[in-house]
């Protein structure tokens, strides 16, 4: 595989625009871990290979384990390894990522509301509608994952 163009160059205002909302999420309040483990899981979803290698390594950089990060995907089966807020934030990630399907009930907004106030919410939103539309320039255009990058630099030696 091989990326279709660099949108990041291409596009710099554009570009730096989703990293300005990037920014505003890491340091509205949620956790750190809480970000990620969401943002993998809507790459998961969306089946966006860059962003799941992307995630799943700053996940490890964070400390959480691997088996934590292999079970997100079936989290649902693997409650006892998250916790209430995590379970929430996942929950709420697939309801949103979903939202064609979904469209997003009031329980689901029940269920997450009971365990994040109206900001961590609002805030975790505007986490899950970016990582949607990274997933999807990432996707349109063929990022390549580092996992696969690095390896077709070590097979080309």
């Amino acid at each position: 595989m091989s990326a279709r163009l660099d949108y990041a160059a291409i596009s710099p205002a554009g570009y730096k625009a989703l990293g300005g909302v990037y920014g505003y999420v890491s340091q509205c309040g949620l956790e750190a871990t809480l970000v990620e483990l969401v943002y993998l899981r809507v790459s998961q979803i969306n089946g966006c290979a860059f962003c799941m290698d992307m995630h799943t390594r700053d996940l490890r950089k964070k400390g959480v384990e691997v088996e934590k990060i292999v079970l997100v995907q079936v989290w649902h089966e693997a409650e006892s390894l998250f916790s209430e807020r995590e379970r929430a934030a996942l929950a709420w990630a697939e309801s949103v990522t979903r939202v064609a399907q979904t469209g997003v009930p009031d329980e689901d907004f029940r269920v997450a509301s009971a365990v994040l106030n109206e900001k961590e919410l609002a805030d975790l939103t505007i986490g899950i509608g970016l990582m949607n539309a990274f997933n999807r320039l990432a996707i349109s255009f063929r990022n390549v994952p580092e996992a696969v990058a690095a390896r077709c630099s070590t097979a080309l030696i």
